[in-house]
């Protein structure tokens, strides 16, 4: 009866791990992208938000301009802003300002001043280790400019033999092509369960067999290991139980004989 309960309780809380784990993750890092602009951003948007307050404040009364403002001004201020609770204008403004930052680099002008910028900082010792590898990982995740897959494809990768699950990417490189005589392809091969990481290879597009799946079906199986396999590609399982079968050992056959 307990080891019924042990593995009812084990089943189930692994269950209900796989379902809110994601769903926590994504509230983790949700909160923490917001923290981070509040903090380092969204905060010093609020002074200047007070400070422009304190500033239109002077024009309809009768106290002498102040670049800085006064103290007493900025205690009102500061009080106003503390009992009305609106400490979130730092982050819309914060927002506001990461949109007029992503349109001003989409333009001639901000493309050339973010080449510049970055020239210089590829030129800092210890930044220009750091950069780069930064750069890459935002690039990812945050870029307009995706990676294309165009279909899916298995391979026999590392060796023969041994089939993997890629994703076109290219065609080979013309170098590549005309060395080989025959036509390539480029395959990004995704390791699990991280399918962000992995191998790109270029092989003839002779030896590749393309696969009737989705690119998210070809990540679904590559993060589960091969658990997760589309209902159409599924053996029988009276198949699927003789493939998993050990070939029989040489002891085995004797007895058998």
């Amino acid at each position: 009866m307990r080891k019924g309960f042990v593995q009812d309780f084990k089943l189930f809380f692994l269950r209900g791990l796989a379902v809110m784990l994601p769903l926590m993750l994504t509230l983790m890092i949700v909160i923490y992208v917001y923290k981070f602009i509040q903090d380092n951003v969204g905060v010093y948007l609020n002074q200047v938000a007070m400070w422009v307050t304190i500033q239109a404040r002077t024009l309809f009364t009768d106290e002498p301009w102040s670049l800085a403002g006064k103290t007493d001004q900025w205690e009102w201020v500061e009080a106003y802003w503390a009992t009305h609770k609106l400490a979130f204008i730092g982050i819309l403004l914060a927002f506001v300002l990461i949109y007029f930052v992503g349109r001003f680099v989409a333009s001639f002008v901000g493309r050339s001043s973010l080449r510049v910028v970055e020239s210089g900082l590829r030129r800092l010792p210890v930044i220009r280790q750091l950069y780069p590898q930064v750069k890459q990982v935002t690039d990812y995740f945050f870029g307009h400019k995706n990676i294309e897959f165009s279909r899916v494809v298995a391979v026999e990768y590392p060796r023969k033999g041994i089939w993997a699950l890629g994703l076109v990417t290219a065609g080979g490189m013309k170098k590549l092509t005309d060395t080989a005589g025959q036509d390539m392809l480029t395959l990004f091969i995704p390791s699990s369960p991280m399918p962000v990481t992995g191998y790109t290879i270029t092989v003839s597009k002779e030896d590749v067999v393309d696969l009737p799946l989705s690119i998210d079906e070809a990540f679904r199986f590559t993060i589960s290991g091969g658990v997760v396999q589309p209902p159409d590609q599924l053996l029988r399982r009276a198949d699927e139980a003789k493939a998993l079968e050990s070939p029989p050992s040489p002891d085995d056959e004797e007895t058998v004989q």
